[in-house]
């Protein structure tokens, strides 16, 4: 077999092969016994048919389309091979010439890597907030604690901001009562905004037994993004009682004590905390500016697979379990379609962009993922997913996902070797060190922007070259 290797530009390659025909011999005898066993021929038993028998009956053609069919994905893959090219995606192939006893010659073009040549990063800065814990932090943790603990009395008076009520729910659209659009006993905090836009106006001043209508845009359900009227009847009106801030609430809300010692837990919590998020942001804007430095080319088939892949989740996925259609998402979202299409395919131009080059990173600074650090990465993305990590790990090796994950520790451990590199200051102009465990946190990959390893664009879109090609006849 001959092949040669045609740079068609910096992210697709021609393959041109030639093979002769003696090296089609066992794909043509597979092809043979093949239609021995899809045939029956007259005073011949099956599967006992000889070669000339089938050549006359049902034609040479019709082999040699078999074997061919047969042979070009290893033929494909020793080429892929010989010209060591890292292909993305399915080829599109076209037999040239198929000359039968002599010679089989195909080509075809497929979206490789494109080359990346990685700078010196070691130059990079970058700002981010400083990780300071305030009074106010503090005093906003603990009453949030304190509304968990908030008991309810009712009361006979008009409902104030505050309350909690007990509401019976009806929507219309167009005179009709929606088949979801009834809700019963639903207890809302007025001033919460937690419910339909309007209803605080509506239910202030309504004693128990009161009524009233308003109209607003449905948040969700089959009518989301609609105008509706909703009727609202007040079941109760209840007043909210918070606890006393004291040493008795410590007890009661938490394993402390004291009141200054819940408050000093509360501190160390938001302190970690901020310190994750401000690990996060310097991730971010470090991938950012490494980003900026590299000239990275995006494959224009691969960039078309992952929008396509974007939107089929997001329409089939998410707005599936919200019961609404894309149309009514983009309504709520106040874009239109020109827009989101465009925003798609900036994020998923971003989330090759990042892939490719962690991934050259991690093949120069030749990082490996031990069985310690899949396993760590593996139980988070468990959590993450809500099933047990049995679970989790059993459909990832069923799905041969094992491959994304290693790939999702390497990316996140290059990520970490250009901050390590870089210079990290916050808005106080302190220069920020970030441990370990900060660096090789859950990394931005997907989104780029993100700090959650959770689909890869290219690895999502990435064929592996032994993948049988698809075949046009030329």
């Amino acid at each position: 077999m001959k092949s040669a290797v045609e740079t068609l530009n910096p992210t697709r390659v021609r393959l041109t092969v030639e093979v002769p025909f003696e090296e089609l011999k066992t794909s043509l005898d597979a092809a043979y016994k093949k239609i021995n066993q899809q045939v029956t021929v007259p005073g011949f038993r099956k599967g006992k048919v000889p070669a000339r028998v089938i050549d006359q009956r049902f034609g040479r053609g019709a082999v040699l389309e078999e074997a061919v069919n047969d042979a070009l994905p290893k033929l494909y893959q020793s080429a892929v091979e010989e010209g060591e090219l890292n292909p993305l995606g399915q080829p599109e192939v076209d037999i040239t010439e198929l000359k039968d006893n002599e010679l089989l010659a195909f080509t075809a073009e497929v979206d490789v890597r494109p080359a990346i040549e990685i700078p010196d990063y070691s130059g990079i800065e970058v700002t981010v907030e400083a990780a300071e814990v305030s009074e106010e932090d503090v005093d906003k943790a603990v009453e949030q604690l304190r509304e968990r603990f908030a008991s309810t009395t009712v009361v006979e008076r008009p409902a104030a901001e505050g309350d909690v009520v007990k509401l019976d729910l009806e929507a219309k659209v167009d005179g009709e009562v929606l088949e979801d659009g009834v809700a019963q006993g639903v207890d809302y905090t007025i001033g919460s905004g937690e419910l339909l836009d309007g209803i605080d106006e509506a239910v202030t001043g309504l004693e128990a037994g009161g009524s009233t209508t308003f109209t607003s845009e449905l948040k969700g359900g089959s009518a989301a993004g609609r105008e509706a009227e909703v009727k609202v009847d007040v079941q109760t009106v209840s007043t909210r009682e918070l606890p006393e801030l004291d040493d008795d609430f410590a007890q009661l809300a938490s394993e402390f004590d004291t009141l200054e010692e819940m408050r000093e837990d509360s501190r160390k919590r938001l302190a970690q905390s901020k310190k994750y998020e401000q690990a996060t942001e310097a991730q971010e804007k470090v991938l950012d500016e490494l980003i900026k430095l590299v000239e990275i080319p995006v494959p224009e088939k691969l960039l078309e697979d992952e929008v396509n892949t974007r939107k089929h989740n997001l329409v089939n996925h998410q707005l599936s379990q919200m019961g609404i259609d894309l149309a009514t998402y983009l309504k709520m979202q106040d874009k239109s379609e020109e827009d989101f299409d465009a925003e798609l395919k900036e994020q998923a131009e971003k989330g090759i962009r990042t892939q490719f080059v962690l991934d050259e990173l991690v093949n120069k600074e030749k990082l490996n993922v031990s069985q310690e650090e899949l396993t760590e990465h593996l139980m988070r993305r468990a959590q993450s997913s809500g099933m047990s990590p049995d679970q989790f790990a059993q459909a990832v090796v069923e799905g041969g996902q094992v491959p994304m994950l290693v790939g999702e520790v390497a990316r996140g451990k290059a990520l970490a070797v250009v901050v390590e590199a870089a210079t990290v200051k916050d808005t106080n102009g302190e220069v920020v060190e970030l441990d370990e465990e900060d660096e090789t946190a859950e990394t931005v990959t997907a989104e780029g922007g993100e700090a959650e390893a959770a689909e890869q664009p290219a690895e999502g879109a990435e064929a592996t070259a032994d993948e049988k090609p698809e075949k046009s006849e030329g």
